[in-house]
This record gives C-alpha cells, sequence and structure tokens, in this order.
C-alpha cells in the first residue's frame, strides 16, 4: 500500500464476473478486505467506441480480457477524492487513458495518479456524459450513459444503495452512519460530500426527469432498476 491509501502494485481483491447491463454499460463488483462495503467498477462504451472506466478496481486477468476486447480504455474516472486506491495501478496499466476527477477533488486525486482534467473537460459525447454534481462544492459528479436500452445514472458516494448488514459493522452503518437500508444520502455524504442541499436536491430531481431511465448505478452494492426516476426523487425528498 501506498502513501494516501492507493496500491503501487497490481493487487486483486475478490470480485465478481462482468455483468453487462445494456449494450454500453458494464459492471463489476468487488470487495474490500477491512470493510464490508461492497465496491463497484462501471464501464461504459462512449460513441466512438472508447471505454470510460468508473472507480477502477484492479481485476482478474480474465476480465481485463473482456474489457479489453470490448474496447480501448480511454478514460479512467476517480468519483471523488476517497477513491483512489486502484487508480494509479489502473492508470499505470494504461499510460495513454485520459483520468478525470471531479474539479474540487483534484488535489487529492493527485497525490497518487496524474489528473488530466476535471468532468468539464471530457470531450462531448452522445452516449456517456459526465455531470458534476451541484451543491456538492465540485467534489462529487454523476455518469450519464445513453443506448437503445434508455438512459443509466451512474452515481459514488452521493447515492448509496446498501443492504443492512450484520454485526458490529452492521450496526455502525446503519444506525451511525446512515449507510444502510435501500437507497439513501448517507450521513457521511451529508457531512462531508454535501455543501448545499436544496441545490442538490434539485439537481437530483432534475436527473430523475432524464428520459427513457432504466437504471441508477452506484459505486457500493447494489443495482436501482425498479421505478429508478420515483426512487431518485424520494432520495431527493430527504434532503
Amino acid at each position: 500500500m501506498a502513501r494516501a491509501n492507493a496500491h503501487t502494485q497490481w493487487t486483486v481483491l475478490p470480485h465478481g464476473p462482468v455483468e453487462r447491463l445494456s449494450e454500453r454499460l458494464w459492471r463489476v463488483q468487488g470487495t474490500l478486505p477491512t470493510m464490508s462495503l461492497a465496491r463497484v467498477m462501471t464501464i461504459a462504451r462512449r460513441s466512438d467506441g472508447g471505454l470510460v472506466v468508473h472507480n477502477a478496481i484492479a481485476v482478474s486477468d480474465a476480465v481485463i480480457a473482456e474489457l479489453e476486447a470490448w474496447g480501448t480504455i480511454a478514460a479512467i474516472i476517480v468519483p471523488n477524492g476517497y477513491h483512489r486506491l486502484d487508480a494509479r495501478v489502473f492508470h499505470d496499466r494504461y499510460p495513454n487513458a485520459r483520468v478525470v476527477c471531479p474539479r474540487a477533488a483534484r488535489a487529492k486525486v493527485e497525490q497518487v495518479v496524474p489528473v488530466t482534467g476535471s468532468y468539464e473537460d471530457e470531450p462531448a459525447d452522445a452516449a456517456v456524459a459526465l455531470e458534476t454534481l451541484d451543491g456538492t462544492g465540485a467534489n462529487e459528479g454523476v455518469m450519464i450513459v445513453r443506448d437503445g436500452d434508455g438512459a443509466a445514472l451512474v452515481f459514488n458516494d452521493i447515492l448509496f444503495n446498501m443492504p443492512h448488514q450484520r454485526g458490529v459493522t452492521g450496526f455502525v452503518l446503519r444506525w451511525i452512519t446512515g449507510s444502510s437500508g435501500g437507497p439513501r444520502v448517507s450521513r457521511i455524504a451529508r457531512w462531508f460530500l454535501t455543501r448545499d442541499r436544496p441545490a442538490l436536491r434539485t439537481h437530483l430531481e432534475r436527473l430523475a426527469t432524464t428520459p427513457g431511465l432504466r437504471r441508477i448505478v452506484v459505486s457500493h452494492h447494489e443495482v436501482i432498476d425498479r421505478d429508478p426516476a420515483r426512487v431518485l426523487r424520494e432520495v431527493a425528498a430527504t434532503l
């Protein structure tokens, strides 16, 4: 482990297979050795064929082979200043890929990996777009993926969808951090990532009107694919 909690070697922790959510959207769920949080890498395919990797995770050779067969990894999205564990080793493996993060997270991300630009600097694309979330002080954003299946929203820590866990950790996640028990903005996100709750609420409500919204992918735990627009509106109403 390197300084600032980032791997310096390609370290594969237990993870599942590639899940193909749509023709342009893939997902891999992995684990962390000292936490009960599942972590999710989401891969989107731009209209030019380049792959955008959101919340990169070091994965097995078999999964890497699947990704490389699908397209060239063009961008590595580090979705906030805390999700840096495998950012460096992913960039070491794909040095030609752009490294992109929210504008206010750049200083923390650059502690472990050089940053090419912010969400606003990414080339325009009809299939994959990045937006900084209002009300987060430019610390978090959302990736919007559009294809023949409809649209998907890919969030990071601002939106959780985590079932309750057991034991002491489960108690902390449920009652202290407010992280578990279905779609929500956790207390941690409210404390550390939210600067203007009304602005964030308005932005989430606007995202809920995304035409053809089929699913919401989060960086911890489960996909929201049952009436995602309603779910997002309900979450926004809690802010």
